[in-house]
């Protein structure tokens, strides 16, 4: 599996639709997505799962927004929602041959929480019909999100989600790993404990810590001791800082801070700076409305990719469905 950022033929997405996932705060969303579309049609193509008879619409606000429609794409892919690096496939890369295939694992709406999700089930098969690649089926379920890999052997996730109850109750650690190595092309796992408050996914690892080179983590950090998601990180900090690499060697890390929390009706939202999206040439970075922190965050991130353009886009809204930039997303190798 590549690492993110390497060469990238195309972004997926999923075209927003369901009003449950933002409760009484929908409207912008389409904006945002075709705001978003825009952006990395800037950089590379865009594939956009949204069925037929929501198409038109989406186009004309892709259109009347600045999106190079000669790099937009939409397929009649019908979802039930819109987490397209969760419900969508997870792309491989041949090391020595270049074909670039698609693995389907299983997807229950984290543990499933959020039913139905039949159609979602269905963009891995569609979306290898529609390209023509070879597709892996493994039953075990995954998401997206739960991951992040260095491009060179490494596979970092947290157990919070990956050994919890409601994904794979029959499945061991050692058979997750072993399924994690089969499927995906990686050596090591790397484990991390749990996730941030707030995040209804149960302890994504793209809303704490990512690669940001293969030995180089950038990774979430609460200095706000009063805070419930200082000694959580605090202790993931701790776990990064005990890894070696496959050399023997310490990694670089980067700490993150986290923004300031916000909330709605009561419920925490999982905001993180950690939730950005590498694409070729830039990397598109979530910001909360909070002046002073998405500034130095965008700073900090801008230092780990100095040769990428970084785009802050306003996720304030976006936050409230419980996932930004990265978890409405999946890259395609090229």
């Amino acid at each position: 599996m590549p690492a993110e950022w390497a060469p990238q033929s195309a972004v997926w997405l999923s075209w927003p639709h369901n009003y449950h996932s933002w409760p009484g705060k929908f409207r912008p969303i389409p904006y945002l997505f075709s705001r978003i579309v825009t952006e990395i049609s800037r950089h590379q193509p865009v594939r956009i799962n949204c069925d037929r008879y929501r198409q038109p619409r989406a186009i004309k606000l892709c259109e009347k927004n600045g999106a190079d429609m000669s790099r937009v794409t939409f397929y009649d892919h019908p979802t039930n929602d819109a987490w397209c690096r969760d419900h969508g496939p997870i792309f491989v890369k041949h090391p020595q041959t270049g074909e670039v295939a698609l693995t389907d694992w299983a997807y229950n709406a984290w543990g499933d929480k959020y039913p139905p999700y039949d159609l979602d089930n269905q963009i891995p098969p569609g979306i290898a019909r529609a390209l023509g690649l070879r597709r892996f089926e493994n039953d075990m379920v995954l998401e997206g999100g739960s991951i992040d890999v260095n491009g060179d052997g490494l596979l970092l996730t947290s157990e919070q989600c990956l050994l919890n109850k409601n994904r794979n109750p029959r499945l061991s650690r050692e058979q997750i790993e072993q399924n994690l190595r089969d499927y995906l092309g990686v050596t090591d796992i790397l484990w991390l404990g749990e996730g941030i408050i707030g995040d209804d996914t149960d302890g994504h690892i793209d809303d704490m810590t990512r690669f940001y080179k293969p030995d180089g983590f950038i990774t979430c950090v609460e200095p706000n001791t009063y805070d419930k998601n200082h000694a959580l990180l605090a202790a993931n900090l701790e776990r990064l800082r005990g890894f070696r690499t496959p050399a023997g060697g310490k990694f670089d890390i980067v700490e993150l801070p986290m923004p300031k929390p916000f909330g709605f009706q009561r419920q925490r939202v999982p905001a993180s700076y950690a939730n950005f999206l590498i694409i070729n040439d830039a990397v598109l970075v979530p910001t909360f409305r909070q002046n002073k922190r998405d500034r130095e965050a965008c700073a900090i991130i801008a230092t780990c990719f100095p040769n990428r353009e970084i785009v802050p886009i306003d996720c304030y809204h976006l936050i409230w469905g419980l996932g930004t930039l990265h978890c409405i997303s999946q890259q395609q190798p090229a």
